[in-house]
């Protein structure tokens, strides 16, 4: 089975009509397990409605760092959500594309609530680190979380060593095929690390010139096989291995297991 670890399904509903439609047909039809991470409150309420369609999206609950100032001071209205999900995305720190450093603190303060309710539960968390590399790896050093998926990542390669070495596993995307920084970042990450992403609807744009559709999955592997010499087989072999490695013994998973083993 096709892994699309990080991906954003809700986000179709803003493409146009039919681009919510089409886009669950396109997994349906190619099988894709698509995880689908969310920005707020309503985005995860949105991606639970969507998961009702289809069995091969999973809705996961967080508070994207760009949305961090609506939720600095209601917390406890999260409480809920975190419960409920099988893991927890999207969160994390972005100093890069947010300039108003005075967001800076609010970012960290709702991240770090969502890395002790990681531990707390025992559940995985997908992060975003963008411009905050540094910081995000101090953060998760504090918490001591077991496991953890970085997304996106394009930060500097000592950054990415340490977190090699913690574990962690990484979802790349599009841009392995328009940046060698990212080539070198893939070449680095241990084939037992890696995972696949998209990051639809709205991530692929500055590479694309439009929304992205579950298709481009395809190119994305086509990218990691031409950087890592592997064929197009073996990167899709390695991250459904990957995937279904790192949910391993894991009591929310049990049902995508069995779901994954039967396609």
């Amino acid at each position: 089975m096709l892994i699309d670890a990080h991906s954003h399904v809700d986000r179709y509903d803003r493409v146009g009509d039919g681009a919510l439609a089409s886009a669950l047909a396109e997994i349906a039809e190619r099988k894709i397990f698509t995880v689908s991470n969310s920005m707020d409150l309503p985005s995860y309420e949105r991606g639970l409605e969507i998961a009702e369609m289809c069995d091969l999206v999973l809705p996961i609950f967080g508070v994207h760092p760009w949305n961090a100032q609506h939720y600095v001071n209601r917390l406890d209205d999260l409480a809920g959500a975190i419960q409920q999900t099988p893991m927890i995305g999207e969160v994390g720190l972005d100093f890069h594309f947010v300039k108003e450093r005075s967001t800076y603190p609010d970012q960290a303060t709702v991240l770090e609530f969502f890395l002790a309710e990681a531990k707390k539960q025992e559940k995985l968390i997908q992060l975003h680190t963008k411009g905050a590399e540094r910081e995000v790896l101090a953060l998760l050093d504090r918490y001591e979380l077991p496991s953890v998926i970085v997304h996106w990542y394009s930060g500097p390669l000592d950054i990415l060593r340490q977190m090699v070495a913690r574990g962690f596993y990484f979802t790349m995307g599009i841009e392995v095929l328009h940046s060698d920084h990212i080539q070198d970042i893939v070449r680095e990450i241990p084939s037992g690390r890696l995972l696949t992403e998209t990051d639809n609807p709205g991530g692929p744009r500055a590479y694309i010139g439009g929304a992205g559709t579950p298709s481009l999955l395809d190119e994305v592997i086509l990218g990691i096989a031409r950087a890592t010499s592997r064929t197009l087989q073996e990167v899709e072999d390695t991250v459904e291995s990957n995937f279904l490695e790192l949910i391993r013994g894991q009591p929310w998973y049990e049902d995508i297991r069995s779901l994954i083993g039967k396609v």
